[in-house]
C-alpha cells in the first residue's frame, strides 16, 4: 500500500477494512489489464490495449450548485480540495477524499477491472447547514482515444462521440443540435427528471437521452469508451476534447449521506454486448425517458 501522507493511514485502513459494497475492491485475478494512479487532480488509467497506452480523467473538475444553466460559471462552482488517501500494491484501486468549501466530504473508491473502471462515491454533509452541491464533473479526455489531437481542430473528436436518442445511438453532432447558450460551443443533455435550469451553461439540447451512456469510438473503431453514472445530472460534450457523464448529488441536508456509483467501460467494439452489460449494471436507468 502506498500513502502520500502517513496521517491518512487510519482513514485508509478504515476504508479498506469497512464491510459492504461501497469499499469492495474486487480486483481481477492475475496481472491487471488496467491500472490506476492519481496526481494533481488527474486520474491516469493505463492499459496496453488503450490508444496511446493511457487515458486521463480530470477527477474532479468541479462540484456545482443548482440554478446553473444561465448563470456565470464562477458562481456555480463550489470550491473543493481533493486528497489522495491510498492505493493498493497492484495499482488497481485508488481512494480519494474531497472536501468542499461548504463542509461536505466526499469519499471516492476507484477500482480498475479487466476492461472497466468502477466508481463508488459517498457524499456526506457533517454540517448543520444544507449543501447546494447538486452535481459534479469527472472530465474524460478522449482526444488520443479518438485519434483527434490536431491543434487546429479541437472539435473533430465529436464525430467519434455518441449519445442515445429515441433508443438509437447517434453520433455527434446529433440531428438536433443547439448552438446558443451563455457559453459556446459544447452540448448538454439533461438527464430525465433533472430541472433544465440546473445543468452546464453550454448549449442545452432539447432532447432527453434514452439512457445514461455517453461515449466514443477509438480511432481504429476497435474499442468503445462509455461513461455512466447513477444518478446522473447530465451528459456533456465538452470543450477540451472531453466527454462527461456528470454525476448527481441533488443537494445534502444537514447530516445526510448519499451513495453514488459509476462505470467507465473500455471495451471491444460490440455495441450489443455493451448495452447488455449496461442494462445489468444500471437497471435503475431503464425506461426513464
Amino acid at each position: 500500500m502506498r500513502l502520500r501522507n502517513l496521517f491518512l493511514l487510519p482513514l485508509c485502513l478504515t476504508l479498506l477494512l469497512s464491510p459492504g459494497p461501497i469499499f469492495a475492491a474486487d480486483a481481477p485475478a492475475g496481472k491487471p489489464r488496467l491500472t490506476l494512479s492519481w496526481s494533481k487532480n488527474l486520474l491516469k488509467i493505463k492499459g496496453d490495449y488503450l490508444p496511446g497506452g493511457e487515458l486521463d480523467v480530470w477527477y474532479l473538475e468541479a462540484y456545482c450548485r443548482d440554478g446553473s444553466t444561465t448563470r456565470d460559471w464562477g458562481k456555480t462552482v463550489i470550491k473543493h480540495k481533493t486528497e489522495f488517501i491510498c492505493t493498493n500494491d497492484d495499482h488497481t484501486q485508488v481512494k480519494l477524499k474531497c472536501t468542499l468549501d461548504d463542509g461536505v466530504q466526499v469519499l471516492h473508491t476507484i477500482t480498475a477491472r479487466n476492461d472497466e473502471i468502477d466508481f463508488k462515491v459517498t457524499a456526506t454533509n457533517p454540517t448543520k447547514q444544507a449543501s447546494r452541491a447538486h452535481w459534479a464533473q469527472p472530465c474524460i479526455r478522449v482526444g488520443v482515444f479518438t485519434g483527434h489531437t490536431e491543434p487546429n481542430d479541437k472539435y473533430a473528436y465529436i464525430k467519434k462521440s455518441f449519445v442515445f436518442i429515441d433508443g438509437k445511438l447517434q453520433l455527434m453532432p446529433t440531428p438536433v443540435w443547439e448552438t446558443k447558450a451563455r457559453y459556446i460551443p459544447g452540448q448538454v443533455w439533461a438527464a430525465p427528471g433533472v430541472p433544465r435550469d440546473d445543468v452546464n451553461p453550454r448549449p442545452l439540447n432539447p432532447q432527453t437521452p434514452s439512457n445514461g451512456i455517453i461515449g466514443c469510438f477509438s480511432a481504429d473503431d476497435k474499442l468503445i469508451l462509455a461513461s455512466v453514472w447513477e444518478p446522473y445530472q447530465e451528459l456533456f460534450q465538452g470543450v477540451i476534447r472531453c466527454v462527461h457523464s456528470d454525476f448527481r448529488i441533488g443537494g445534502l441536508k444537514p447530516g445526510e449521506t448519499k451513495n453514488i456509483r459509476g462505470k467507465l467501460y473500455l471495451v471491444e467494439n460490440d455495441l450489443d454486448a455493451l448495452l447488455t452489460r449496461y442494462k445489468k449494471d444500471f437497471p435503475e436507468q431503464q425506461d426513464k425517458r
